[in-house]
């Protein structure tokens, strides 16, 4: 897990490069033929990638932008209406059955398929319309990490391509070494402070919350951590009733409008007594956790997860479990 996550800036940079044609050909098509809504399809980490294209599509795009249920089609055997839609399904393996029937189903109902996956091979390549490869690279450890990061930055790419945002060009250009830079960041007192753990908040809002999402699954999967993740816009409705003293709560703050409503829950959260660590681009003192300047607020998220993924590695070896190997999971789950 380690040392494929800390592939991710020479991976990032590979993809950019290999993608660039296809890309740009696929935004001129969108540009010129855009579609009434856009439907993701994924599960796992790769539905954390999705929530993250629902906020850079409504916000860069301005298209509604919904998540498809997998077990509607693939469970209830429901044929969703979807003519000119844009149909985006994220995959590491692409294998799954029930993200390949989904797949299947949106292309025969009139949406443009867009699959984006690590193998240009497996089944759900073969079956959409056009192919985004994460360019990835082999990952082993069951926990994925590098494969996540290039399907945040290949959705990056796509927006950027497709809005014409040069300012998000640009930042995509300089992503590579903001990930470098990204990952000597060093959260050990997040570790420390984790160590003996019982529960933990992860909170993000907006492009962020895909970051937190990503965060609580990784503390699950390899540090045996019951974490969860919340939007700050949403956890005052119930879950802070639970907040008390020393409660751990990670919060990761984007540099963009929603910042500041992050910051506030966190304040209100010390306010009860809770331990609170905060990641926010370009501060790294008391109880801030470094995090480098972002090139971009959209480029941020995959900053934050990469310099989390660090840190949730050494917390799993210092709670004594294998990051690699997490229990009872497999590298492909085979949902039906």
């Amino acid at each position: 897990m380690f040392a494929e996550a800390g592939e991710a800036a020479e991976v990032v940079a590979g993809q950019l490069a290999g993608n660039a044609g296809i890309v740009a050909a696929l935004a001129a098509q969108l540009r010129a033929q855009p579609p009434r809504f856009i439907v993701t399809c994924a599960r796992g980490s790769s539905d954390h990638a999705a929530t993250f294209a629902k906020y850079l599509f409504e916000t860069h795009l301005g298209l509604v932008t919904a998540s498809a249920s997998p077990s509607v089609a693939s469970v209830y055997a429901v044929e969703p209406d979807l003519r000119d839609a844009l149909f985006i399904a994220i995959s590491q393996s692409g294998r799954s059955p029930d993200l390949l029937r989904n797949a299947e189903l949106a292309r025969k109902s009139g949406a443009r398929v867009v699959a984006l996956v690590n193998d240009q091979r497996a089944p759900l390549a073969q079956a959409a319309d056009h192919v985004i490869p994460l360019r990835a690279g082999s990952e082993f450890s069951v926990a994925a990490t590098k494969s996540y990061l290039c399907s945040l930055s290949a959705l990056l790419h796509l927006v950027a391509g497709w809005s014409g945002d040069t300012s998000l060009s640009r930042a995509m250009q300089m992503l590579p070494d903001a990930l470098r830079r990204t990952w000597t960041s060093d959260w050990s007192p997040l570790v420390e402070g984790l160590v003996r753990a019982h529960d933990l908040f992860v909170v993000g809002r907006g492009l962020g919350l895909s970051a937190a999402q990503e965060a609580a699954l990784k503390l699950k999967e390899t540090c045996g951590l019951h974490a969860e993740a919340f939007s700050s816009a949403e956890v005052m409705h119930g879950p802070m009733a639970i907040v008390g003293p020393d409660f751990p709560v990670l919060a990761f703050v984007q540099d963009d409008e929603s910042g500041e409503s992050t910051l506030d829950i966190a304040r209100k959260f010390r306010e009860r007594g809770a331990r609170v660590w905060l990641a926010v681009p370009g501060v790294g003192d008391g109880d801030h956790l470094p995090l480098p300047d972002s090139p971009h607020p959209a480029c941020t998220p995959v900053l934050t997860a990469s310099a989390f993924y660090r840190a949730a590695n050494a917390l799993s070896v210092a709670r004594g479990f294998n990051p690699d190997v997490p229990p009872y999971l497999n590298k492909v789950t085979e949902t039906l």
